[in-house]
């Protein structure tokens, strides 16, 4: 969906908005009304704190309404204990990632990659919104007039830098520091399991019935690579303009490596590299000719990310190239 038609959609449930709103202001307004609290929020001690775009938000200080409004900001959130009352549907997904299915069941969603369902969203009565990298103005200022709403992915899009916000959103901040203390020596650990693997190149591609796409730097799965040190083989070791770079079966070869995780954001169950394997121009990668390919969920890999996913990416490192 493109931004003029989620403009249009906002713009049509503008009535119901404001009629919810006008009942949230019965109950009490905060200093700030662009960033108020919805009804039945917190309206306690208040804490300031620095979005990823730098805007200063009044949040309450102990949340108890946590909306999620991306990936990320969902995984961040139950990586620091806290399962948000809403959630958007995952990329590709009908709710949340896969990988998050069974501690995120029973959240309701209330919109999709596309963007928020307002009325939805006032529905929940959220006390706080992480918003994720939502850019679009006129969305925002309809999420501030409900709750208090932080923007918690800057343009590197980086998991780290995330979580740490949203450990100041939530007052978990210390929970955030050990979660990365933790991550930093699961990382080292690693490293020390790969034994000749480790600095292998190292590739990763999304495959649909569209084609299959490849995963360049300035995304979380290349950050994670980098962070255990591997290397990348040809674009991927470029910034890319999106999310995933498309190739045709002509280019394939751009996906070989060392190593080649592979897979799609619905898995079914190790049937997709049968698949692969009758296309011509797959069979004859090197990482398939020496039995290096890894099946992967393309909803935890090849998506948004987060904390929980980064985790879990390097126990599928281990499982499939650790001695």
């Amino acid at each position: 969906m493109n931004a003029r038609i989620s403009r249009v959609r906002v713009a049509a449930t503008a009535a119901a908005v404001a009629g919810a709103l006008t009942l949230t202001a019965c109950g009490g307004t905060t200093d700030d009304g662009a960033d108020g609290a919805a009804e039945g929020g917190d309206k306690g001690a208040k804490v300031s704190v620095t979005d990823a775009t730098g805007k200063k938000v009044e949040v309450p200080e102990s949340p108890k309404r946590v909306l999620a409004l991306s990936e990320m900001d969902l995984d961040s959130s139950l990586a620091l204990g806290v399962k948000p009352v809403g959630l958007t549907a995952g990329r590709g997904q009908q709710g949340a990632p896969a990988y998050l299915a069974e501690q995120a069941a029973g959240i309701p969603v209330v919109g999709a990659v596309t963007g928020p369902d307002i009325e939805k969203v006032v529905e929940a009565k959220p006390d706080v919104i992480l918003a994720g990298q939502m850019a679009d103005e006129q969305v925002l200022e309809q999420l501030r007039a409900i709750a208090p709403t932080v923007v918690t992915i800057d343009d590197t899009k980086n998991w780290k830098k995330a979580l740490e916000i949203t450990g100041q959103v939530l007052g978990a901040e210390n929970e955030a520091k050990t979660f990365l203390s933790d991550y930093d020596a699961k990382v080292e650990a690693l490293e020390g399991k790969l034994g000749d693997k480790a600095g292998a190149e190292v590739s990763v591609a999304r495959y649909s019935p569209k084609g299959t796409a490849v995963m360049q730097q300035g995304v979380f799965i290349s950050d994670v690579l980098n962070d255990l040190g591997f290397k990348r083989p040809g674009i991927q070791k470029e910034k890319g303009e999106g999310h995933s770079t498309p190739l045709s079966d002509e280019n394939l070869s751009e996906i070989d490596g060392d190593w080649l995780f592979i897979g799609t954001l619905t898995p079914a169950d190790g049937t997709l590299l049968d698949e692969l394997q009758a296309k011509p121009a797959f069979a004859q990668l090197d990482a398939v000719k020496s039995d290096s390919v890894t099946e992967i969920d393309g909803s935890k890999w090849t998506s948004l990310g987060g904390a929980l996913a980064a985790v879990s990416v390097l126990e599928d490192i281990e499982k499939a190239m650790a001695e």
